[in-house]
């Protein structure tokens, strides 16, 4: 029997660039003190140095449909989401929250989700990376009947040269309900050019205690306007269902 899943989360919501990258970059350390006052006119013309990169970095969008691997999780309606990222300078440890609106389809259910998660980023080189984080999914609003469905997932992603990025991602105790959920996926995204972009993804989802599994995939292209990034992502799966049957999703998001 095939377990419908309730809940889940976008990480996939997190910047092209992992948090390891937005780490300060350096600065010139010689002060005006130090000038030689005969080189006053030339450093009057010297542009100021630039100031170091924040280690703080956020993303806010809206979407018209909130949808992880395959599933909506707003009952096809629209989402808000935001949420920031905070890098330990260039050791490759972050932290960060990540929020948006739900609608699991019960009147007694959540209508929040918050998560929180941290993790640790490494490049071996120019071409390969290595991310190892662990989620934690919460969800706020529901009623005592409800019950709680906040858990884990400990998710490993190993990227090559920024177009490919193979994932796994296993929770112990799947919302709360017992048994557990492994995921694997395949993403890749390529430049088009001119701030476009295309994508394409597919995914496997098996839940522990035979409560089936699904197949999900995607199709998008994305353009960037000044600070806005606009996407349009097509989904689907093999299995039916009002949360599961394909979708196009329009979502708009700006970061700093």
């Amino acid at each position: 029997m095939f377990a419908l899943p309730l809940s889940a989360m976008a990480q996939d919501t997190s910047s092209d660039a992992t948090p390891a990258d937005e780490a300060p970059a350096t600065t010139d350390d010689t002060t005006a003190a130090e000038t030689p006052a005969s080189d006053d006119a030339a450093a009057a013309e010297t542009p100021a140095a630039e100031e170091p990169a924040s280690n703080l970095t956020w993303n806010l969008g809206v979407t018209s449909d909130y949808v992880f691997r395959g599933i909506s999780q707003t009952d096809r309606d629209p989402a808000l989401q935001g949420g920031f990222d905070y890098a330990f300078g260039d050791s490759g440890f972050y932290i960060g929250t990540w929020g948006s609106n739900v609608d699991f389809q019960d009147r007694d259910g959540p209508d929040i989700e918050i998560d929180f998660y941290g993790g640790f980023s490494h490049d071996f080189n120019d071409k390969w990376n290595i991310d190892l984080s662990a989620i934690r999914y919460t969800y706020y609003g529901e009623r005592d009947v409800y019950g709680s469905i906040d858990y884990n997932e400990f998710i490993g992603k190993l990227g090559w040269n920024g177009m490919l990025t193979f994932t796994v991602g296993y929770a112990n105790d799947y919302a709360n309900a017992g048994f557990d959920q492994l995921y694997t996926g395949l993403d890749g995204s390529w430049d088009l050019g001119h701030d476009w972009s295309f994508s394409a993804g597919v995914g496997h989802t098996s839940f522990g205690d035979d409560n089936g599994s699904y197949n999900n995939w995607l199709l998008g292209i994305s353009k960037t306007f000044g600070p806005v990034e606009a996407t349009l992502n097509y989904f689907d799966t093999n299995v039916d269902g009002p949360r599961l049957s394909d979708s196009l999703v329009l979502t708009l998001k700006i970061g700093g």
